[in-house]
């Protein structure tokens, strides 16, 4: 191993970063990660059916090593992974070490044991595949968690994972967009619904972004996302620097 000699630069397209993706059901997740060039999707529940990409259907934990495994050794021209979901994958790895241990859930194996063995094995998986050439997107659910702190309670809206394996994922990605709708009036006083992603975490969702750049809200598509992305790591110019 040899110490390096220069530092590493910013990668320059969203497409290569880890994000993690989450909102209720017919949010437009898997709609948006549809517009991204040259991404293959690891299918791991239904839901690309009207959609036209690049799909492995993912039916076991072992169908997805497989996949993991082709990404990694066979030459391609793919620039994202999209794992849809992940909350779906997360259950093949939990199945996968119950039938191995010969257990219906983890819960009956003594001592923690069989929520640490999913837990590495999740982790271990993952993290490799976060490691590989393309970028890596996670699609997960919504449900709301209840948050008990010293001063008291409150609801908030996280990605449907078990809490172990959420942790991972917050701390493993570069973003954390939730997709939400945003309502407002037409000159009528008409309702209208927006669907936005928001990019800054609050007491009420999980959220986060790594440059600290991006704008708090972005509309839902995916070249207004690469769009604030690109302009989040542009040099700032003079007169942006004198308003600092």
């Amino acid at each position: 191993m040899q110490l390096p000699k220069e530092k590493t630069m910013p990668k320059t397209a969203l497409s290569d970063y880890t994000t993690l993706i989450y909102g209720m059901p017919k949010a437009g997740k898997t709609s948006l990660c549809a517009e991204i060039p040259d991404a293959l999707f690891l299918s791991c529940e239904p839901g690309t059916n009207a959609l036209s990409v690049f799909e492995i259907p993912i039916r076991s934990w072992t169908e997805f090593l497989e996949a993991c495994k082709a990404v990694e050794q066979e030459n391609n021209k793919f620039k994202s992974i999209v794992v849809d979901t992940i909350d779906g994958c997360h259950r093949f790895c939990s199945e996968h070490v119950c039938r191995q241990n010969n257990v219906k859930h983890e819960s009956e194996l003594s001592y923690g044991l069989g929520y640490s063995l999913v837990s590495s094995e999740f982790w271990r998986v993952i993290n490799k595949l976060a490691s590989l050439p393309q970028g890596l997107i996670l699609i997960s659910h919504a449900t709301e968690k209840e948050i008990e702190t010293r001063t008291g309670k409150f609801t908030k809206i996280v990605p449907t994972l078990p809490d172990k394996a959420r942790r991972q994922l917050i701390g493993l990605t570069d973003f954390i967009l939730f997709f939400d709708l945003q309502q407002s009036q037409d000159k009528d006083g008409n309702i209208i619904w927006k669907r936005i992603i928001k990019t800054k975490p609050t007491k009420d969702y999980e959220a986060g972004d790594r440059t600290g750049k991006l704008p708090e809200t972005i509309p839902m598509n995916w070249q207004s996302l690469e769009k604030a992305f690109a302009d989040a790591l542009a040099p700032a110019t003079p007169k942006q620097e004198a308003k600092k």
